[in-house]
């Protein structure tokens, strides 16, 4: 059950997003919305009129939420930002996070990360991340939802909750495994293009690994819950979740999520990250 929903916001048109699927989600399942607007160390030598200016403009921002009868709590923090939403949603505590991501990239973001990863990295509860490119917010109860895993701890607590939220609102759901394959450039062969030897053998373990994936992915399915269908793709994992979830008019995205190091993010990135930045419906995260 989802009673409490912290939403972060910095006024920007992507939290404006991120409210509206806020109040959609708290008005679905009659939660409280606990806003959320930090004030950076560096501001804060502000006094306290301009504070409860602040607050005064964090309730305006939240004003379809008052005017739709949700209970709405706001709140002004100064400090960390990464750091006081967590703190904030450990304090609740909140049972989802709701927050916009601007969906920057380059060399700023592959150094230091970015508030929403970090956030969806550490916080203990679910993380619903809505995108700028959002045009209308998603219905509920929703009707498609999409869910890739890769077996993983973290990607099996995100399968259970995709097959809650399919169960509980009747929606299809997809459940998505990427077989990834150990070369990317040049581009893979065809099988045709090896040896005759070596092209059966690589076409005998492409079929394998796709047979055992299946079967792994048909495990997961509880026999009573319809409207369950599973699917093996090959490439880069964030690009086939991508294209799965516009083929398949997702309105809901779930990844498991684990822990990952400053400097493994900053070389590699993270297929969470990638989804989270691309997607154009919202993306549903829960770590490990």
């Amino acid at each position: 059950m989802i009673q409490r929903i912290l939403c972060p916001t910095d006024f920007s048109e992507t939290s404006a997003h991120a409210v509206d699927q806020a109040v959609t989600v708290a008005r679905y399942y009659k939660a409280a919305i606990s806003a959320l607007h930090v004030v950076q160390p560096i501001e804060a030598s502000i006094d306290a009129p301009s504070l409860d200016g602040l607050r005064q403009e964090t309730a305006a921002f939240l004003e379809t939420a008052t005017k739709a009868g949700l209970s709405v709590d706001v709140q002004v923090e100064i400090g960390p930002v990464v750091q006081r939403i967590l703190d904030h949603a450990a304090r609740l505590p909140a049972d989802l996070v709701v927050m916009g991501t601007h969906g920057s990239g380059g060399f700023q973001h592959l150094v230091l990360g970015s508030v929403t990863e970090k956030v969806l990295r550490s916080a203990r509860c679910p993380v619903l991340t809505v995108p700028p490119r959002m045009q209308s917010r998603s219905r509920l109860p929703f009707r498609h939802l999409l869910c890739a895993t890769d077996f993983s701890e973290a990607s099996s607590s995100a399968v259970r909750l995709a097959l809650s939220l399919a169960r509980e609102s009747g929606a299809c759901l997809t459940l998505l495994h990427v077989l990834e394959w150990p070369w990317h450039e040049p581009p893979q062969p065809s099988i045709e293009e090896l040896p005759p030897e070596q092209g059966f053998a690589l076409a005998m373990f492409r079929r394998e690994s796709e047979e055992r994936a299946r079967r792994q992915l048909e495990e997961l399915v509880p026999p009573a819950q319809p409207g369950v269908r599973v699917a093996v793709v090959s490439g880069t994992p964030y690009e086939q979740v991508l294209a799965a979830a516009a083929t398949g008019s997702a309105d809901l995205i779930v990844l498991g999520v684990g822990r990952r190091g400053a400097l493994n993010l900053a070389l590699l990135g993270s297929t969470a990250n990638h989804v989270v930045r691309a997607a154009e419906c919202p993306v549903l995260t829960l770590r490990e």
